[in-house]
């Protein structure tokens, strides 16, 4: 499977320490997601983000890595643009910025981001078994699944 990495994952050597066998495939582009700096990077609503498109069949190493089953990250898929003979999907980590310290914003109503505090899920660091706060407010990955569903999010390999 293609991966998109855009943080620690771009650099050889962390990637050799996670998985056994992987290749990059080349520069990419993602559409519709930034980057935004916490505790370890992330990503939030618009803009776009540089990055590479890794190939491994590890997904189960990176999502160990990515402490998705904690709700740190959450491995979702996407659209990838590319030359015939490549998938037409690749896999996207997108890390709790409540949980990273970043300063980022998934609203229901539509795009928020750097800056943008009106809907903060601060109250959402659970130990990730489930996605719905208290006060009935969906958590990080369903409002994740939503703006994915509403915007044309998707990867450009730029080879």
């Amino acid at each position: 499977m293609d991966v998109f990495v855009y943080g620690t994952l771009t650099e050889p050597e962390r990637v050799a320490e996670v998985l056994d066998s992987y290749v990059y495939v080349g520069p990419a582009t993602l559409f519709g997601l930034h980057l935004v700096e916490g505790r370890y990077p992330t990503l939030a609503p618009g803009g776009e983000t540089g990055g590479r498109l890794l190939r491994t069949e590890e997904l189960d190493a990176l999502d160990e890595y990515e402490r998705v089953e904690t709700g740190l990250y959450r491995q979702v898929t996407i659209p990838l643009d590319a030359p015939g003979g490549h998938p037409d999907e690749a896999a996207v980590y997108v890390g709790d910025p409540d949980r990273l310290g970043a300063d980022a914003v998934w609203s229901e109503e539509g795009i928020g981001g750097e800056g943008n505090d009106g809907d903060r899920n601060d109250g959402d660091r659970n130990d990730g078994d489930s996605d719905e706060r208290d006060d009935g407010d969906p958590g990080f990955a369903e409002r994740v699944d939503q703006y994915l569903e509403q915007e044309a999010v998707r990867v450009r390999l730029t080879i």
